[in-house]
């Protein structure tokens, strides 16, 4: 069985959660597998082996899950983006629509310097709201976005039509 298929049998799927109409694909599954998790932290970092951004950015909160232990295993920083008021230094700040809300995100300031390449991680691409707000984010401090990593993507939402902007490789283990 391939790593996709593998990740395709673990995830659960949850019916009109948060709202009606939504399919909820749920990574959490996948962490009761260590050995998985590790071949997933493998599958994620090997588009960058070759090229090795300065910073994997993980996307609070399941983005910290597998954006950890990517740059765990490129040696190199991960930076947290999170939801307003989380985090406790100075910060700047983003909003952005939602598919079934808004939201704001924040970053440290120190958390990115001037020319770092960033990768950019969440468990699932959707609209590509989050992950554009991030990359934003990155842009403000100076960064440059170089990649977006995603565990799943939704391919029927069009999220990467969102982040083409940003001239960046989009890689994603799973797609729906």
């Amino acid at each position: 069985m391939d790593l996709s298929d593998k990740i395709r049998e673990s995830i659960r799927e949850i019916q009109d959660f948060p709202k009606p109409g939504i399919s909820f694909k749920d990574i959490t599954p996948l962490l009761a597998h260590p050995d998985l998790s590790i071949e997933i932290a493998k599958a994620l970092c090997a588009p960058y082996r070759h090229n090795r951004p300065d910073v994997i950015v993980g996307i609070e909160s399941r983005g910290f899950l597998y954006g950890l232990l990517m740059a765990h295993e490129l040696m190199i920083p991960f930076v947290p983006v999170r939801k307003q008021g989380k985090l406790p230094a100075d910060t700047i700040s983003h909003g952005y629509q939602l598919e079934y809300g808004e939201a704001v995100l924040e970053i440290h300031q120190d958390a990115i310097k001037p020319a770092d390449r960033v990768v950019i991680h969440d468990d699932l691409l959707a609209t590509g709201g989050t992950c554009e707000a991030s990359a934003i984010l990155v842009n403000k401090l100076g960064g440059d976005v170089s990649g977006f990593s995603f565990i799943v993507e939704l391919g029927f939402l069009e999220g990467r039509n969102r982040l083409q902007d940003f001239d960046a490789e989009i890689h994603s283990l799973v797609s729906y």
